[in-house]
């Protein structure tokens, strides 16, 4: 038997499809919270920053902590692990994970035209025209931020993407079931040893993706009767030590009879690649209004393998707070606005796992003793020694860590 995938649009009446499929194949439904769910299981990532792999905005932190990378290395397993479960449809973001070698997967995409999905947001759940236009310029951008991410495709609609493009404003449901229906059964579809084998190279592929995102590696996987490319795309400075150290991990997987390695097309460009280290603080928000001093702090940090953002007010760092959770801050206790005193208050009453390092080269004791008994897990002056910072920064992200545990 085949499977269906179903990538939609919001507000194109793809639920109703999806639920006439079901009723009428009797194929299970795989959605995206499903796939979610399995994931944040084998990654260890919390169920949110998984589900934020389908999001157009990437945290600030990323290039340090590879989360998103990660979450989509363990949405490809969740989801390879699941196809294993017989015919099914593949629902969400994550139908857009099966990879085109899989030739007895139907592919579609259901969308429609922006006066039908308004009125579909009114009759389904209420919204007025505005709403309804903000969420749909909203799900359109993450679709368009996925489908880029894993194709170069912006055009989250590209006919070269599917098998089949249904426009729901010209089709009614039953008649979109039944088209996908007599698709199905042509014998392009049907499962062969090619197909069969194409589906436990992508299990495989993504088990060994999975292992290598674990060990702190970004790297693109590929499986073919148990022989695994591994493709490089970010610069390396002593590339063959990398190889040698993705071979160690990836060879004792079972299933994988050879592993070989090799530089992708990004691999020359300005990219640098970065070891993930999970012993390293890699989510520290700087909190400072003299730019250039926590530019340079910020680039002396990342010499030491320690990832940070920069935020050059309150405000901007409270945001940050609410979307990027750090782990870590220093703050500069001195600033115009919302100071350091204000943010270390509101940081601690919201957010008290949230380690806060206090620096400033204008406070006085009683702004120490006020600072710590609010929280702060240290008071340091400037100028700062680097290394006395770094040192420091270590025993906080150690705190956060045995927080989390």
């Amino acid at each position: 038997m085949s499977a269906i995938t179903i990538f939609s649009g919001i507000f194109c009446s793809a639920d109703l499809v999806v639920r006439d499929l079901i009723d009428s194949t009797g194929f299970r439904t795989i959605t995206d919270e499903r796939v979610i769910q399995k994931a944040a299981e084998t990654s260890g990532l919390p169920e949110n920053k998984v589900r934020r792999a389908f999001s157009a905005k990437t945290s600030v932190f990323n290039t340090f902590t590879h989360e998103k990378e990660c979450s989509i290395a363990g949405l490809r397993l969740a989801l390879a692990t699941e196809l294993t479960g017989g015919p099914a449809v593949v629902h969400g973001f994550s139908s857009l994970l099966v990879p085109q070698t899989i030739s007895h997967v139907l592919r579609v995409c259901i969308i429609a035209e922006t006066p039908y999905r308004i009125k579909q947001a009114e009759v389904v759940r209420g919204l007025a025209e505005k709403e309804a236009l903000k969420q749909i310029r909203t799900r359109d951008a993450d679709s368009a931020a996925w489908t880029e991410t894993l194709f170069s495709a912006k055009n989250s609609w590209d006919k070269s993407l599917y098998d089949m493009v249904l426009p729901m404003n010209r089709l009614n449901v039953a008649k979109a079931g039944a088209l996908i229906e007599e698709n199905l059964i042509k014998d392009a579809l049907r499962r062969t040893d090619a197909s069969i084998q194409a589906e436990k190279d992508f299990f495989l592929a993504a088990t060994v993706e999975m292992a290598l995102s674990r060990a702190g590696h970004d790297v693109s996987v590929t499986a073919e009767d148990g022989a695994v490319v591994l493709t490089i795309n970010k610069q390396v400075l002593m590339l063959a030590r990398l190889e040698e150290e993705l071979k160690s991990i990836a060879g004792p997987i079972a299933g994988v009879r050879s592993v070989k390695t090799r530089v992708g097309k990004h691999f020359h460009q300005a990219h640098i690649y970065r070891k993930h280290s999970f012993e390293m603080p890699s989510r520290v928000l700087l909190v400072d209004d003299e730019r250039e001093f926590v530019q340079t702090l910020s680039e002396r940090l990342q010499l030491r393998d320690m990832g940070s953002a920069v935020a050059y007010d309150g405000e901007s760092a409270l945001t940050l707070v609410d979307e990027d959770e750090p782990e870590v801050m220093i703050i500069d206790l001195k600033m115009p606005g919302i100071d350091g005193m204000q943010i270390l208050k509101q940081v601690k009453t919201t957010r008290p796992e949230i380690e806060v390092i206090m620096l400033t080269g204008h406070g006085s004791e009683t702004d120490r003793q006020r600072c710590m008994q609010l929280g702060a897990f240290a008071y340091m002056q400037k100028p700062v020694d680097i290394d006395e910072l770094s040192e420091t920064l270590k025993k906080a992200h150690e705190k956060t860590r045995k927080f989390k545990s």
